[in-house]
């Protein structure tokens, strides 16, 4: 035979101490917490984007102080041979300018290899195509504007970055998630009511219904004794028929509506242990957020100390650099008039190329610490 049966049903939690809302409010933090760990991200990432690009920078005006001095090199090393065929001047100073052109020259090779590594780093930040021709712009850097942000006091600048950091505002979700979760577990140890409805029917090919009476016909059905005698006991001849699809789901249509009460007396403690579990989770979101905000605040102290000193720093080779450039405008008369040997003037020289490398990479440094405390203060990085 065949047969078709057809059922639905539905259960509705009517209360349950808003198991379900705090189960829903806890994935809602969790999705915030994702979405702020995303923003950290990308913030992290635009960080190491600026450093890298002022790295290339660095590199770029140190390639160009190279070729600065290896040019001023050549032209000493001119003057010197002019000198040295007129008598005035031994070939020995000759041989030094010579030697004093070759570091030069080394010199600026190292630069231009630091700045093609700066630009491969610079390549790999931004996901470029080795084999694409890149090269990176000179902004003008205006330090003073720059400084304005140094001004600020540290308190200040974390209660900025507190505000709108990814890893304060994530490690907050993930605390308001987990006191959700402490209260969809407290829920499970209260009673619940819920309410369910059920609806069926069905059908089969072996169902039989009584259809017509044969008139004048009889069949036997059976006997029983009577007085020693069998009576035969006889009954009309009836037909049956089997009720269409429609009518037996139609007739054999059931429902049930019916309420729930779930009472929890012993389930082993895992009730108790999920609780229990669940106010652990929430005391290390607690720790979890206590020591990011205290990471947070170390980072932004210690942000603002790099920037005061790099800023200190900055102004002392400015200085050294503006001195040592005197120094060689002195040195290079004195030398013009032969008041001073060659080995002199080269010292004197060599004085103000290291000042002014010292000089470009304080100016960086320093650009690249009041970016970190426009990072922490959420701003836009650029130049």
């Amino acid at each position: 035979f065949d047969n078709i049966g057809l059922s639905a049903n539905t259960n509705v939690l009517v209360f349950g101490w808003f198991q379900q809302r705090n189960t829903i409010a806890k994935n809602k933090f969790n999705l915030q917490a994702s979405e702020a760990d995303l923003a950290q991200l990308k913030d992290d990432v635009s960080l190491n984007i600026a450093t890298g690009f002022l790295r290339a920078l660095l590199a770029q005006e140190q390639v160009h102080a190279g070729e600065k001095q290896v040019e001023l090199s050549k032209a000493q090393l001119q003057q010197t041979k002019s000198f040295a065929e007129s008598g005035r001047l031994p070939e020995l100073n000759v041989a030094q300018g010579e030697a004093q052109l070759a570091n030069d020259s080394a010199t600026l090779i190292n630069a231009i290899a630091s700045y093609n590594s700066a630009l491969l780093d610079l390549k790999v930040l931004l996901n470029l195509d080795f084999n694409v021709s890149f090269d990176i712009l000179t902004p003008e850097v205006q330090l003073k504007n720059e400084l304005a942000a140094s001004l600020l006091p540290p308190e200040e600048v974390y209660e900025h970055a507190k505000s709108h950091f990814g890893n304060i505002k994530g490690a907050q979700m993930r605390t308001e998630s987990a006191k959700r979760g402490l209260y969809a577990a407290k829920g499970n140890l209260l009673p619940q009511l819920s309410i369910g409805a059920q609806l069926g029917t069905n059908w089969s090919s072996n169902y039989k219904l009584p259809k017509t009476v044969v008139q004048g016909v009889e069949q036997n059905t059976g006997f029983y004794t009577h007085n020693n005698d069998s009576v035969y006991v006889y009954s009309p001849l009836r037909t049956y028929y089997t009720p269409s699809l429609n009518d037996q789901l139609s007739n054999n249509n059931r429902q049930m509506v019916g309420a729930t009460l779930t009472v929890p007396l012993f389930n082993g403690w895992q009730t108790q242990y999920g609780v229990k579990q669940a106010n652990i989770n929430l005391k290390n979101q607690e720790l979890a957020l206590y020591q990011a905000e205290l990471n947070l605040k170390q980072n932004v102290y210690k942000a603002h100390n790099d920037a005061m000193n790099a800023i200190q720093k900055y102004y002392a080779t400015l200085r050294a650099s503006e001195a040592a450039a005197r120094a060689l405008d002195f040195a290079k008369k004195r030398y013009e008039l032969g008041l001073s040997s060659t080995v002199d003037y080269l010292i004197t020289q060599n004085q103000n190329f290291s000042a002014t490398f010292n000089l470009l990479s304080a100016k960086y440094d320093l650009i690249f610490k009041l970016k970190v405390i426009d990072y922490y203060m959420g701003k836009a990085l650029k130049l």
